[in-house]
This record gives C-alpha cells, sequence and structure tokens, in this order.
C-alpha cells in the first residue's frame, strides 16, 4: 500500500456538486500511470473550502487551491495551483523491465471558470481548467468536467460525471513518447507523442449522511486514453478504472 496524503491526485466524491466546506481522509485505488496494468492503493484527502476569496479542494479531480470570483449568479472565475503527481517506475513492473525513468511529482498554475445550476432536482457542475505545469518541459493540459446529481433519498446522495483532459505535445511527449535515446535505454520503439484528447472519463459519485457533522464519500471512475497516448509503447492497457471512498467532517 502506498501512503501519500495531501500529495496525490485527490478523491473525487459527490461533494464536487456542493459548495460545502469538508475535510478528511479517503483511500483510492488507481493505475501506476494512465495505462498502466499495475493498480496501487493510496490514502487520499477530502477537502473542500470556499472562502473570499480563498479556495481549496481536492473534489474536482486534482488537489488545488488558490483564488475566485463571483462573475454572474452561478458562474466563477478564478486562478490556481495544482499537484500534478509524476510518475514512479517502481510503481509498475513494466517501467522497471524497461528501465523507464521516472517523472518526478511538481506542480501546476492555471486558470478555471466553474459554472453551478440547478435544474430542479438536477444540481449540474461545468468546470474548464487549463493547467500549465511549472516545469516547461512538462507542458500543458485543459480539463472539461461535468457533473449532475442524479438521486437524492434520504441520507443517499448520487450523482454521474464525465471529463475530458486535452495535452499538448510537451506534456503528452513527456508521459508517452520515447525518443531515440530512450528508446536506446529501454528497448521499446522510439515514438513521437503529439498533441491531442488525451483521455476521456465516465465515473459515479456517492454520498452517505452519517449525522450533521459526518459524510462517506466516494466514486468508480473509468478512464480511457485517446490519440498518440492509446498508441504509445508504454501503454499496457488502453483502459483503467479509480475507485475511492472517504469519511469527511463537514465544518
Amino acid at each position: 500500500m502506498t501512503f501519500a496524503f495531501g500529495l496525490t491526485v485527490p478523491l473525487a466524491a459527490l461533494a464536487e456538486l456542493s459548495n460545502d466546506p469538508l475535510l478528511g481522509p479517503g483511500l483510492r485505488t488507481r493505475p501506476a500511470y494512465d495505462g498502466s496494468a499495475a493498480q496501487h492503493i493510496e490514502l487520499v484527502p477530502v477537502v473542500r473550502y470556499f472562502g473570499q476569496p480563498w479556495f481549496v479542494r481536492s473534489t474536482q479531480g486534482v488537489l488545488e487551491g488558490g483564488v475566485r470570483v463571483a462573475i454572474a449568479p452561478g458562474l466563477h472565475a478564478g486562478a490556481q495551483l495544482a499537484y500534478e503527481p509524476g510518475r514512479k517506475t517502481s510503481e509498475s513492473g513494466f517501467l522497471k523491465d524497461h528501465n523507464v525513468s521516472d517523472i518526478n511529482p511538481g506542480a501546476s498554475i492555471g486558470l478555471q471558470v466553474e459554472w453551478d445550476h440547478n435544474f430542479d432536482p438536477m444540481p449540474i457542475t461545468l468546470l474548464a481548467r487549463t493547467r500549465q505545469h511549472t516545469d516547461s518541459d512538462l507542458g500543458a493540459q485543459m480539463d472539461l468536467r461535468l457533473s449532475a446529481g442524479v438521486y437524492r433519498g434520504g441520507r443517499v446522495t448520487a450523482g454521474v460525471f464525465t471529463q475530458a483532459t486535452w495535452a499538448n505535445a510537451k506534456s503528452a511527449g513527456s508521459f508517452y513518447g520515447i525518443s531515440p535515446q530512450q528508446s536506446a535505454a529501454t528497448g521499446l520503439p522510439a515514438f513521437n507523442a503529439g498533441s491531442g484528447l488525451l483521455f476521456a472519463s465516465f465515473g459515479l459519485l456517492w454520498s452517505v449522511d452519517l449525522n450533521q457533522d459526518w459524510v462517506m464519500v466516494g466514486s468508480m471512475e473509468s478512464r480511457r486514453l485517446h490519440s498518440d497516448a492509446a498508441r504509445s509503447p508504454l501503454v499496457e492497457r488502453g483502459s483503467n478504472y479509480y475507485v475511492s471512498a472517504g469519511l469527511a467532517y463537514c465544518f
């Protein structure tokens, strides 16, 4: 089991359809990297806080914090600093066998626009976000994420989400490209990964109110690689899954 509290791609939960503050721990199973056949379990944070104008959250696919302001009813714009987990060779037998180098964890900076609306009785959240890695060699990505609440009965709430993430050539190449020099060192064929749709995903969200102060949250996500990333020699399988559950305090 890998323990990386607060330093991983964080827990997604039904909390993303609400602005109520949350804080607590969660567990998640995820691939060593998108495209890997190896699966790992890790400790992840469940956190969300919106101040004036500061915010921090782990409920929209990445661990991020920054500032945001309302520009219209239900519409916010902001800037964020986000954690980027990188890739550990030690987590994948395939990477170890081919002597593929680590990609160190780091951070990204970017902009976002978020729209929240209730189509009674369905809450909707639409988020568009750009992320430029602070290491310029690791490039930039853009996320478009849509979440919708689909059920509420008693203490149980459920929803669905879908996300598409695009990568520029530097980002796709750093994770899925193989230069001629790397080909010689790894024994894998050289491969040029260009810009385009990196992955698309679909998931289910749930939460259970335990009492006024505590809530159980969780998610299941299926993620599929696209474009050059899906054709990379580093990819063992085109689809991966993420499953998470956590306990959060409502403050």
